[in-house]
């Protein structure tokens, strides 16, 4: 029986077990991504501390403070559901099932998708769902960009630089980003943007070879060798049923990350915290650890 299972292994899944190992509580940690989204961002200029910093070279510091402490850490599961148990709190993963006196949800969020034809068929053939990965492969070719998000100019300003062409289909009648990244990419003469456009198919051989549009009934068809869709994310909570969340699916809490159930706290971007943002997911994972702390020390 441990004191709280943490799901994810995020910024806030991390800070939150970082938390309850130096309160001396029993844990597991429950991850299979372990550094969560922050392993796709090419950079980060936001933390405090570091001016500038790679994504992967953040999560090298997380893991290497994690590891300071003997936390049960299984980042190979998948969790499969969560559920109240009498007084206590049971979950499922692929490989096995475990009981815990409270929870920490910090599963973060999982990519979006278009779900139109081809796109299945084409994931690691042409189709990406992660610049800070997949860029690299994608070295002087014609790629495509879904999306008119930050995430979108950011993955069409790193393709940029090495790709011979680079067309962003944004749904929108204008860009969702920060005005500094639109800035950046309409300034690029490798880019093009296409307003309005829907992406209907993925187009392909044994890889990916083109994408077909569609606007106001006009097809169009562009000869593309990737597609990197970036349309947003969707928090990762549906392996939790009794517990509100709002229309979105994010898991509501309080000001001190208590969930609609007792003994079930939830931190990160998994929450309905509006900021998505690595700093504030670390300190939520905070206040996550330190609330359940203080509900076992008070059963």
């Amino acid at each position: 029986m441990y004191d709280s299972i943490i799901i994810g292994a995020g910024p806030a899944g991390i800070t939150a077990s970082i938390y309850a190992a130096r309160k001396s509580m029993n844990i597991l940690v429950l991850s299979h991504d372990l550094g969560g989204q922050t392993n796709w961002t090419a950079t980060v200029e936001n933390y405090t501390g570091f001016q500038l910093i790679k994504g992967i070279d953040l999560v090298e510091k997380f893991k290497a403070h994690l590891k300071q402490f003997n936390a049960g850490v299984k980042d190979n599961e998948t969790v499969l559901s969560a559920w109240k148990t009498g007084e206590t709190f049971k979950v499922k993963t692929d490989k096995g099932e475990y009981e815990a006196k409270t929870l920490v949800i910090a599963s973060g969020r999982v990519h979006r998708k278009l779900g139109i034809k081809g796109e299945d068929e084409f994931i690691g053939k042409g189709v990406a769902y992660c610049a800070t990965c997949d860029v690299p492969l994608f070295s002087g070719a014609v790629v495509a960009v879904i999306g008119g998000g930050n995430s979108a100019l950011d993955a069409s300003l790193q393709l940029e630089k090495i790709a011979k062409q680079v067309y962003v289909i944004d749904e929108t009648a204008g860009f969702k980003a920060d005005p500094i990244l639109v800035e950046k990419l309409l300034g690029s003469p490798r880019v093009k943007v296409f307003r309005g456009d829907k992406v209907v198919e993925i187009m392909g051989d044994k890889f990916v070879n083109g994408i077909r549009l569609e606007q106001n009934g006009k097809i169009e068809e562009l000869e593309v060798e990737g597609v990197f869709v970036e349309i947003g994310s969707a928090p990762s909570s549906g392996f939790i049923k009794d517990i509100a969340k709002n229309v979105s699916g994010e898991i509501y809490v309080n000001c001190r990350c208590e969930t609609s159930v007792p003994g079930i706290f939830a931190a990160g971007d998994v929450t309905d915290i509006p900021a998505k943002q690595i700093i504030v997911a670390c300190g939520e994972g905070a206040k996550a650890a330190l609330s359940a702390y203080s509900y076992v020390n008070n059963k």
